[in-house]
Parts: C-alpha cells; sequence; structure tokens
C-alpha cells in the first residue's frame, strides 16, 4: 500500500497533496520556477492583445485571470512554501500587469493601483485560498480515504523523522488558518468554507 501511494504522489496521481519530496526547498524553488515560466508562455502568447492600448484593460484582466494565473497556480496547492517562493510569485505577476498596463516600476504607480486598473487580487492571496480549498476537500473525505491515509503517513515521517525539521505543507495551513481566524471545523460545512477562504478580485 506505502509503494502504491508514494507511486501515485510522484506521478501527481493525487495532486502532489502531501508528498514528502515537495519539503524540500530546491524543490520547491524549481516548482517555482517552471509555474511562472509556465505564466510567461500563456502571456506572451496574447502579448500582442496584452500589450496593445486599444484594448479595455479590464479584458486583459479577464484574459490573465482565466489564461496566466491558472497557468501560474497549477499545483501550488501542495507547496510547502516560504516567503521567497510566495515574493517570487507575486514579483512575477505584477510585472506582468504592469507591462498590461503600458507601466513600469519607474512610473512609481503603487500595486494596490495597478490591481485596481485590471481587476486581480494579490496571486499570493489566491494561492492561499486554493491550498485552503485542496485542505478542505481532503478533510472531509472519509478517514480511511487514500488521500487521507498519505496525511497520516506524513505526520508519522515528520514526528520520527531526524535532523533539521523541514516545513511541511501541513505548517504551512496551519498558519494559514491562524491568520485568517479559520477553524478546521468549519471545513464540514462545503459551501460556508469556500465562502469563508474566497479571495475577490477587485471589481
Amino acid at each position: 500500500m506505502t509503494t502504491h501511494v508514494q507511486s501515485k504522489l510522484k506521478t501527481g496521481g493525487l495532486g502532489d497533496a502531501f508528498s514528502s519530496n515537495h519539503h524540500d526547498d530546491g524543490e520547491i524553488e524549481g516548482d517555482v520556477n517552471h509555474r511562472i515560466q509556465a505564466g510567461w508562455m500563456k502571456w506572451r502568447k496574447a502579448s500582442g492583445v496584452l500589450c496593445d492600448a486599444k484594448v479595455p484593460i479590464k479584458l486583459k484582466g479577464k484574459f490573465y485571470r482565466t489564461a496566466v494565473r491558472p497557468a501560474i497556480l497549477y499545483g501550488t496547492e501542495c507547496w510547502a512554501v516560504k516567503s521567497q517562493h510566495e515574493n517570487k510569485v507575486g514579483v512575477a505577476e505584477m510585472r506582468m500587469l504592469r507591462w498590461m498596463c503600458g507601466k513600469t516600476r519607474q512610473d512609481k504607480i503603487r500595486n494596490e493601483a495597478i490591481r485596481e486598473r485590471v481587476g486581480v487580487a494579490p496571486i499570493v492571496e489566491k494561492m492561499v485560498e486554493i491550498r485552503l480549498r485542496w485542505f478542505g476537500h481532503v478533510e472531509r473525505r472519509p478517514v480511511d480515504s487514500v488521500v487521507r491515509r498519505v496525511d497520516q503517513m506524513e505526520r508519522r515521517q515528520t514526528i520520527r523523522g531526524r535532523g533539521r525539521p523541514k516545513k511541511t505543507i501541513r505548517e504551512v495551513i496551519k498558519k494559514d488558518l491562524e491568520i485568517n481566524g479559520l477553524d478546521r471545523s468549519m471545513v464540514l460545512d462545503r459551501t460556508l468554507w469556500r465562502k469563508l477562504i474566497h479571495v475577490a478580485d477587485p471589481t
């Protein structure tokens, strides 16, 4: 059973939900770079439209939200991220949004103002949303489900591990819950949970 589960995790069959491979800073750094590159690929394919001053800025924002951002966020629910990883993703997003507005950092326009123009919430906040959405999905699964068993395996590995402890996705989620004033018991109401964790884009 353990071998089967580990195989599923490595191939992404369970969304890499609790894979210990993602606890390593080097591994996460590679994932972060890969997702940013995927986002830029989507962005560049539509750069003719996104950089066209004649195209309404809100329409550009809609394209970004539906095509570019999902490419960056794919699989991030399982990242045991640190601040440097979040900063890297956030910087990449702001560069895209500024270029969509025909602006650069030298124009000294605040990030919040740029976001209001294009109607895009901070990608780091969206990362928290999808992380908590996945957490809710896992918590609502039966205790004997494969995903829950993987969760339990990770907890045991964390307790029994030796050497310098590595940051885990559980620690990241615990912080997410604390910052947002949420309790894990709230996940049982799926509709309420989705409402509580939702991060709205500016209108």
